[in-house]
């Protein structure tokens, strides 16, 4: 038998059959395209701009003057948080810009590489994944500014940022579920893309992002907490700034709900992707 038939190897590609989850050993052997979609999407995002990485600081920062100018004026929410409220809103409008643009380019990626769903064969999940790691490069960019916000305000972080990983898994995983959802929604239902900037601007003031959790009374917590971007805000103040108190009862409810969103996003995501091909065609 001749070396190169001997080397060859087979692969048959059937469609999936019922629920199933990831398949680890097939995106071990897809990593590199994973690698090369998160940087090409780097890479158009800042082509040809002015200011380049400087527009996701831009952003976040606007907001806080806005809206430290709007809450100079409403009593009592300055006396309830503990640090200057620049610094506070900004804290909260960081991980909430990550988790906006994990949605809105997850929601829409499979329309948008929908020239490479029907020409060759890959893990799908790949593209919503990349469009979540290139969102990521943007969440570190602003990290470098908070960094400086912290220094110049004299806020030194203690013992509690050990869990700052903990709550940005927590949101990423969060916005990933929702993005694996909505992005197979939208191959079969295009109006998809124009409910999420309304889903995202209600998520918005639904969240403690300008204003702390505190001022809600307490027989709507629990509503709250169903809110996994309420622990992930709160959570993340608390460990920057000992903020509040320790993740209680109401963290345990978010990471549930973050958790049931991811896993459910994947498997409805890995029941639906065979018929993207179909509905990416027409």
């Amino acid at each position: 038998m001749p070396l190169s038939e001997k080397n060859t190897r087979k692969t048959i590609i059937e469609p999936s059959k019922g629920l199933r989850f990831l398949n680890f050993r097939e995106l071990n052997d897809y990593w590199e395209l994973l690698l090369y979609l998160t940087i090409r999407d780097i890479k158009v995002k800042y082509k040809q701009t002015v200011f380049g990485v400087l527009w996701v600081i831009f952003q976040p920062i606007l907001m806080m003057l806005i809206f430290s100018l709007v809450i100079a004026s409403v009593p009592n929410i300055e006396n309830s948080i503990t640090c200057p409220y620049k610094l506070f809103a900004f804290v909260g409008l960081i991980p909430w810009q990550l988790f906006a643009k994990i949605i809105e380019s997850t929601s829409n990626c499979l329309v948008a590489e929908a020239g490479l769903v029907n020409k060759i064969y890959f893990p799908r999940i790949l593209i919503p994944a990349s469009a979540c790691l290139s969102a990521l490069f943007d969440f570190f960019i602003g990290c470098i500014i908070l960094a400086l916000m912290l220094v110049y305000y004299k806020q030194a972080p203690g013992w509690t940022i050990l869990f700052l990983p903990v709550f940005i898994i927590l949101m990423t995983i969060t916005a990933m579920g929702i993005g694996f959802w909505l992005s197979a929604l939208n191959t079969e239902y295009r109006d998809v893309k124009c409910i999420v900037p309304f889903l995202l601007q209600f998520w918005f003031f639904a969240s403690p992002v300008f204003y702390p959790s505190s001022i809600i009374p307490e027989k709507f917590r629990f509503i709250v907490a169903l809110n996994p971007m309420s622990g992930v805000i709160e959570g993340i103040r608390w460990t920057l700034f000992s903020y509040g108190s320790a993740p209680g009862w109401e963290f345990y409810v978010s990471i549930s709900v973050a958790f049931i969103t991811f896993i459910t996003g994947i498997y409805w995501f890995r029941w639906r992707e065979k018929t993207f091909a179909d509905h990416l065609g027409n």
